[in-house]
């Protein structure tokens, strides 16, 4: 009789278990993609954000009006600069993989980067070169963009970001 009892009580264990893993597994089937991230960070201030609304290609190029669409769009989280301070951008291993840059005052990457991490002179990110006169000025605020590059360098962008930087004396 107990024999029959200990092996009842595992075989109901043994259903539980299956019906939990099959459980997880449909879960799992129907969650989305993971959401690309980049995040800027500034001494202590960590600032994480996902694509700009409507700037996602979604595994292809965005054209040239949606990336001037994206390029305009006001908000983006906001944080301080203080003279002399590093900026540091850090992107998923998908973004680095594709490729990256970043453009803010004027463009910060000379060519394309496959680090998952940079670290940036917060002051140039201010500046900004009249292509006429080669006179350098600097902003107050400033718009830092980073975009993904969609398959194959040179294919355009495919996903945007954007943080809004303001010089703090």
């Amino acid at each position: 009789m107990t024999a029959a009892l200990i092996s009842r009580a595992k075989g109901r264990r043994a259903a539980a278990a299956i019906g939990a893993v099959s459980l997880g597994l449909l879960t799992l089937s129907a969650c989305e993609k993971p959401t690309e991230l980049a995040t800027v960070t500034v001494g202590s201030t960590t600032l994480t954000s996902e694509a700009i609304p409507g700037c996602d290609g979604d595994g292809k190029a965005l054209s040239q009006k949606q990336i001037a669409s994206c390029v305009s769009q006001e908000g983006g989280k906001s944080v301080e600069v203080h003279a002399g301070e590093k900026v540091r951008i850090g992107v998923d291993p998908a973004i680095a993989k594709a490729g990256w840059y970043v453009v803010a005052g004027d463009p910060v990457l000379r060519a394309p980067s496959n680090d998952t991490y940079r670290t940036f002179d917060g002051d140039k990110l201010f500046q900004r070169t009249n292509p006429q006169t080669g006179q350098v000025s600097y902003l107050k605020e400033v718009t830092l963009l980073i975009g993904k590059l969609a398959k194959g360098q040179g294919q355009g962008t495919e996903t945007m970001w954007h943080f809004q930087l303001k010089a703090k004396d």
